[in-house]
């Protein structure tokens, strides 16, 4: 049984299933579950609307998971992590709406710590609530000492830049950093993202005006530019390895510097699958599956079959000096891991 904690998304499940009871079932090592507040702007899509049908129920089953997660002994983490408020971005309005929910959260649920994007609602929590943790998203991609020393006076922890994940030597000169300043940090450790993706700031802010923006008449179905038309070419597919996720067989490698991990499970189809992957540290399947986003369905019948890495696969990528054009390493290894299925 490995050493590290996960930081785990809350999802509102189907009808009959409940987040909660996965928490219970891996809670041993499950340090605290981040969730949404309702159709507050995030780093996804609102979980109560969607293309105008609200969920009322919702807000009364968000409740009701998070007083018994907390019972567990689980910590709570609120996001507020859109990279965009639009005309609120800096106005007292959002102010006192970070405040009324902070409020409302300490007396009906409890609120351990808050992850944004924003300095304006980092700012506001610090002046107002010297109890509670703020944490820097790591949509902020945050990687240098530099970027913490800008925002140290507002933020807690940080969320490292995901870029990175694959680099020791820039792990462990930020883990330093940290520990001098008391300041904590933590990784994301399976996201599907494109490494320093061209879109992504765009992307961010499409979805935090999700509801006003997929409430019109787009273009096309797909963001241009993003990773979904990036892989529609199948030349591309090799990339899908190359990216910032750790595989749940290399987590112990980072137990010298981690006590805690970020798995993103908002929106999984299986939050379990993921959840139960990393507790065990051990996966047979497609690996993308893991993954937010996954991308399987642009390889089926395709998949990338975990079980067929190397066993110094991550010892040899952790040694990488990044000059893709004068290696083959990784797409000798896709080859060998992408499996027809079906």
């Amino acid at each position: 049984m490995g050493k590290i904690k996960f930081s785990v998304g809350y999802q509102l499940l189907e009808e009959g299933e409940i987040f909660s009871d996965i928490v219970e079932k891996y809670k041993n090592r499950i340090e605290e579950v981040y969730f949404p507040w309702l159709n507050l702007p995030s780093g996804r899509g609102p979980i109560a609307e969607k293309s105008g049908y609200i969920n009322w129920s919702a807000q009364k089953q968000l409740e009701f998971e998070l007083k018994k997660i907390k019972k567990m002994g689980i910590k709570l983490n609120l996001l507020l992590n859109a990279s965009c408020w639009g005309e609120n971005s800096l106005s007292i309005n959002l102010a006192n709406l970070v405040l009324s929910i902070i409020e409302y959260l300490k007396e009906n649920t409890g609120i351990d710590s808050i992850t944004t994007f924003s300095p304006l609602v980092a700012y506001i929590i610090k002046k107002n609530f010297k109890d509670i943790e703020v944490r820097a998203s790591v949509n902020m991609r945050i990687g240098t000492i530099k970027a913490m020393e800008q925002v140290k006076e507002l933020f807690d922890s940080f969320v490292m830049q995901r870029e990175y994940n694959r680099d020791f030597e820039r792990i462990e000169e930020l883990k330093k950093w940290c520990n001098e300043n008391e300041k904590k940090l933590s990784i994301l450790v399976n996201s599907g993202c494109i490494n320093f993706c061209s879109v992504q700031l765009f992307h961010d802010n499409v979805i935090s005006h999700e509801v006003e923006v997929f409430s019109k008449a787009n273009i096309s179905e797909d963001i241009p530019g993003n990773c979904w038309n990036f892989y529609k070419n199948t030349e591309n597919w090799k990339y899908l390895i190359t990216g910032s996720w750790i595989r749940p067989e290399d987590l112990h490698y980072y137990e010298n510097f981690f006590d805690t991990v970020k798995l993103a499970t908002r929106i999984n189809q299986n939050p379990e699958r993921v959840i139960k992957a990393y507790y065990e540290e051990r996966y047979d399947g497609n690996l993308l599956d893991l993954f937010e986003p996954s991308h399987s369905k642009i390889l089926y019948p395709y998949i990338i079959e975990n079980s067929k890495f190397p066993d110094n696969w991550f010892e040899k990528i952790i040694k990488c000096n990044k000059l893709c054009k004068n290696c083959s390493y990784c797409q000798e290894i896709f080859k060998k891991v992408l499996v027809k299925k079906f």
